[in-house]
């Protein structure tokens, strides 16, 4: 019967239709426009100043130089912005995650009065623009010390990656199964217990996600990290790239070939965690 179903089924799921052939077109397009913005960086980060500048940015390099990325190297000090937006995002997305889950239990499990309306406030928190919050960060951050430290960052990004994380896991914990939590408690455990032996297990994928998307995010912010950071040794892989323009002089090679390289950390996290983000994201739908 099921062998049956299935060759029932096979024809239609392979069936060759017009509107088959324009998705696929459309695909076929959109990627492509993704990927001419990665080709243009590949192709004129190999080139020497000299090609790019008689040659254009569309030529194929005349010889693939490295110049570009040993300079990009060497003038920002590319090793330490590294160094500095892995402690940073890493900090923050391992603190986003455990301060979301914390606070979410309380309000989704714990059933906090005026629940509904602090998830509101983590709401509104989500939209209130960077350049709002920038003057009253600066000025605490002077007042305590922390300015021009990289715990100034990790301190504020990690309350503004959790207030989504926590209004994303008090939803879902607000229909978590009754049932599992009723056993822990007839089986003795605390609400501490019942945290990490059976919500922690139980949320893992969704926290997957959070922990890759809070990592990425911190590490493409730039505007407070701006204004955080000013000294060299303290700022990141984006304001390193920034640091190459000039008011009136670009090195269109250098800043080719650090983009190339400013890139590639969070393509390969992305790639290492691949099938974590889709592992999440299924269980997430299939939930």
């Amino acid at each position: 019967m099921a062998a049956m179903t299935r060759s029932r089924r096979d024809p239609d799921r392979y069936r060759k239709g017009p509107m088959r052939w324009l998705v696929l077109a459309l695909l076929v397009f959109t990627a492509a426009l993704v990927l001419v913005p990665f080709a243009l960086m590949l192709l004129n980060a190999f080139k020497s100043p000299a090609d790019y500048s008689g040659n254009g940015p569309l030529s194929w390099p005349d010889s693939f130089q490295l110049d570009g990325l040993a300079t990009y190297w060497r003038q920002v000090r590319f090793e330490q912005k590294l160094l500095n937006s892995i402690v940073i995002s890493g900090s923050v997305a391992v603190l986003g995650v455990v301060l979301s889950l914390l606070n979410a239990y309380a309000l989704g499990v714990g059933r906090v009065r005026g629940r509904v309306w602090i998830v509101g406030l983590f709401l509104l928190a989500n939209m209130v623009p960077q350049e709002a919050l920038v003057y009253p960060l600066y000025f605490l951050a002077k007042e305590t010390g922390l300015y021009n430290s990289r715990l100034s960052v990790i301190i504020i990004f990690t309350v503004i990656q959790s207030a989504f994380g926590t209004y994303l896991l008090a939803s879902v914990l607000g229909t978590f199964p009754k049932a599992l939590l009723e056993a822990a408690a007839i089986d003795g455990a605390s609400r501490w217990t019942t945290l990490w032996r059976v919500v922690v297990p139980t949320l893992r994928p969704t926290l997957s996600v959070l922990l890759i998307f809070f990592f990425i995010w911190t590490w493409n912010e730039f505007f407070i990290p701006l204004v955080m950071l000013i000294d060299n040794s303290t700022q990141t892989v984006p304001l390193a790239l920034a640091s190459l323009q000039g008011d009136r002089l670009m090195d269109a090679t250098t800043t080719n070939a650090g983009a190339l390289i400013s890139l590639l950390p969070t393509v390969i996290f992305f790639l290492l965690f691949q099938r974590t983000l889709t592992r999440g994201v299924t269980a997430g739908a299939v939930k």
